[in-house]
């Protein structure tokens, strides 16, 4: 059963917008060009003598080590990746890739927030995990919908204006 569950996850597609894997791909691209400068440091370190007392030599095979560590986890978000275009999508509802304006009845403000899959969230941007708890209180409402968001401060009461996708 353990083993069923782990094989599971491991086949399981990663939702991504395309712009989320370019990004990750690009993001990629630029830690695989950082490993022949971090392989020279090691050489170079190794050159100092002792390898069992070269601090220097320890730490940049360790930053060397996350560093591959990190590559490795975005080839397998990217292997795992499977782009929802949202391109003329005609929906009326909130779904992946909706680019959502909603009004925080509360404080009469109007918020924008854009619905992204895992490794794509950027919460300076209102670009939100459809995971997040908003994402899923947002999630099959149409316009004119009320939800609400529990949040540490209490309840927050949203209204949906107006629901869009990427042209």
């Amino acid at each position: 059963l353990f083993l069923t569950l782990i094989i599971e996850l491991i086949l399981m597609a990663i939702p991504m917008t395309k712009a989320g894997y370019i990004n990750l791909q690009d993001q990629l691209d630029r830690l695989r060009e950082q490993i022949p400068d971090m392989q020279k440091a090691i050489s170079e370190a190794r050159e100092k003598g002792d390898l069992k007392e070269n601090a220097e030599y320890h730490a940049a095979r360790e930053s060397l080590g996350m560093h591959e560590a990190k590559i490795a986890e975005i080839e397998s978000r990217l292997g795992q990746a499977q782009i929802i275009s949202s391109k003329n999508m005609n929906s009326d509802e909130i779904l992946f890739g909706a680019t959502v304006s909603v009004l925080d009845i509360e404080i009469d403000d109007e918020e924008e927030y854009t619905l992204v899959g895992e490794g794509e969230s950027d919460p300076m941007n209102n670009k939100i995990l459809t995971t997040s708890p908003m994402g899923q209180a947002m999630l099959n409402k149409k316009v004119g919908d009320h939800f609400t968001v529990s949040a540490p401060g209490g309840d927050m009461e949203y209204k949906v204006l107006k629901i869009s996708y990427e042209a």
